[in-house]
């Protein structure tokens, strides 16, 4: 079974109910269970989350990161009375 992360959309086998998962819990007797945050339907109503069990889940598309390669604006240079140095 694949690992299922953070960001990932997934599917609830039973209900059908899809979503991007936002957070994790894992309880002492081993439950681990995942929020689901659906796509806003309404602009004026936040969409509501769905805590489900990690086994009634599947993977639909894997979270692909996103690298921003920032410019710092040229190279670093040191004060002359820095502290420290």
């Amino acid at each position: 079974m694949e690992q299922i992360e953070l960001g990932d959309k997934v599917r609830c086998k039973y209900s059908g109910f899809e979503g991007i998962v936002v957070a994790d819990c894992r309880f002492i007797n081993g439950c681990v269970q995942y929020s689901v945050l659906p796509k806003c339907k309404d602009k004026n109503e936040p969409p509501k989350e769905e805590q489900i069990d990690a086994q009634s889940l599947e993977i639909i598309e894997k979270h692909k990161p996103v690298v921003v390669e920032e410019e710092n604006g040229g190279p670093n240079r040191r004060g002359i009375r820095q502290r420290g140095f």
